[in-house]
């Protein structure tokens, strides 16, 4: 972060990035032992695929959120430097209002889905994890990560994304 974070965030970028590598972590056991024990002892691990699914769902949707309040998504700057640098803010608090209205329409299109999945009890095919509660999740951070974009509308941080490559 470029300018001075307040301490909450400090912590909840620590505790979340300590839960990402927890979950990076297990991922990697998880394969690592279910290939040991695949071509060694011809006996994988039950619904080791089934596992890997979800706890990467997990990670990119809950990674979601952190990278729109860490401004990072992928951008295009080849507007910005043909515009004032007030025109600039603009267009990026514009752009925000844009990503903010995306985030919620997906997020509600989500939830419906996540709904109707809950309402067949939709399990995963080895281990019968129900499915429902993970689309939830994903539905739950995709509205989080818009209302990092509607704040960003109001209070947009540095200008990095238009001075990343000049």
């Amino acid at each position: 972060m470029t300018q001075p974070a307040e301490a909450w965030e400090r912590r909840a970028d620590a505790v979340l990035g300590i839960a990402a590598s927890a979950l990076l972590l297990g991922l990697m056991l998880v394969t690592f032992v279910d290939v040991v024990a695949r071509y060694l002892f011809n006996r994988p691990i039950r619904g080791a695929f089934e596992l890997t699914e979800l706890t990467l769902l997990v990670l990119i949707f809950a990674g979601l959120p952190l990278v729109s309040h860490a401004d990072e998504h992928v951008t295009m700057d080849f507007i910005d430097r043909m515009l004032p640098s007030a025109a600039t803010r603009a267009l990026i608090r514009i752009v925000h209002a844009l990503c903010a209205a995306v985030m919620f329409f997906l997020a509600w299109q989500v939830w419906i889905k996540a709904a109707r999945i809950a309402g067949y009890g939709d399990t995963t095919d080895v281990l019968r994890v129900p499915v429902g509660p993970f689309v939830y999740f994903m539905a739950l951070m995709i509205g989080l990560a818009g209302v990092v974009h509607v704040l960003r509308v109001f209070v947009p941080g540095t200008l990095r994304a238009s001075q990343a490559t000049t």
